[in-house]
């Protein structure tokens, strides 16, 4: 093994720590405006640059965050102080990561299936971030449960673009996060969830052998298995869970030293309720973790508000549901927590 796959796989392995979980931070200019009017701020740059200032300042977040990802403008930008924020999050122990994507694009041919852009210069600019401090990249594939959907084409279009990516992010030494996002918009069954996860997966984790890309120095990040959110037969958390790894012990190798689960449509409460429940089936070969965003942010952006005065208050947000979430990788999450927290 080369040095620079022994420290791949030690920042691969850093990033899914016991009782801690990724922070993702990476939304892209329009997307962090929209959560921004959600709580009646504008999106300005010096406003996106205070909020994450916030964010990656807050004290004891490494206790329960292992790593960051940013978006391509984030990494860039820097504290009050003049520090980076790859320098201040290295500094607090969590991993700086960067979001590589140019978000997704209409699949031609193939109505209402979209691939993910962005592998054009894709090598330079993987240097370009390691330079600026990134030890790990992230890539989201998107694919949609419905009539005839996802066709055969999207999820192998998608696979192939998630294994080049990941093949550049190693070559420049970058843990690659591989997330093929099934979603939940739908009325489609747990079931058919299950179905669609598992044959995206298998084909993900083909490419990704043929472009030869080292499984124990990379991450995925799946969605849970979950009923589409405008379907009558909602499961309850302990048969996601029951659903969920039952998909990704049939497709995923145990050579993956981890999977960190995106919360996608989910509220606060029902993402860390289901890690919890995912946790409490040991053992499992992977570790079992999240990288949340609206998950994890909401009740920071409510608790702020944009105004400096409700600092403390909008970081206290950020470590009490960090926190919870922790306790979700150790399968001891209870509800009643939330009432303390709170």
């Amino acid at each position: 093994m080369t040095t620079t796959q022994h420290s791949m796989e030690h920042t691969a392995q850093a990033l899914v720590a016991s009782g801690k979980g990724i922070l993702a931070a990476d939304e892209s200019t329009p997307t962090m405006a929209k959560r921004l009017a959600g709580i009646g701020v504008e999106s300005t740059e010096p406003t996106r640059r205070a909020y994450r200032e916030l964010l990656f300042t807050t004290e004891g977040l490494g206790d329960y965050i292992s790593g960051v990802i940013l978006f391509d403008e984030t990494i860039r930008q820097r504290c009050d102080d003049g520090r980076p924020f790859a320098e201040v999050l290295s500094a607090a122990g969590i991993v700086p990561g960067i979001k590589v994507d140019a978000g997704t694009k209409p699949l031609a041919g193939f109505a209402d299936e979209v691939v993910t852009d962005g592998l054009d210069g894709l090598r330079g600019r993987m240097e370009e971030y390691v330079s600026l401090g990134a030890r790990f990249a992230k890539w989201r594939a998107v694919l949609r449960i419905g009539d005839n959907r996802p066709t055969a084409t999207c999820i192998e279009a998608n696979a192939h673009a998630l294994a080049r990516y990941a093949a550049l992010a190693q070559e420049a030494g970058l843990v690659p996060i591989v997330e093929p996002e099934v979603l939940m918009d739908g009325t489609h069954s747990v079931e058919r969830c299950a179905e669609v996860t598992a044959d995206v997966l298998r084909a993900v984790y083909d490419h990704l052998a043929r472009h030869r890309v080292r499984l124990e120095a990379t991450l995925l990040k799946p969605n849970m298995v979950l009923a589409g959110t405008d379907s009558p037969d909602q499961a309850d958390d302990e048969a996601v869970a029951v659903r969920t790894l039952e998909v990704l012990r049939r497709a995923v190798p145990a050579a993956v030293p981890g999977i960190v689960f995106l919360s996608g449509g989910q509220t606060d409460e029902q993402a860390t309720s289901r890690l919890d429940a995912i946790n409490r089936h040991p053992p499992q070969p992977w570790e079992l973790s999240f990288s949340f965003g609206r998950a994890l942010q909401g009740p920071v952006l409510r608790a702020w508000a944009g105004e400096d005065a409700n600092r403390a208050a909008a970081q206290a947000a950020l470590v009490n549901r960090a926190a919870l979430n922790g306790a979700a990788r150790y399968g001891s999450y209870r509800p009643e927590m939330e009432a303390s927290s709170a």
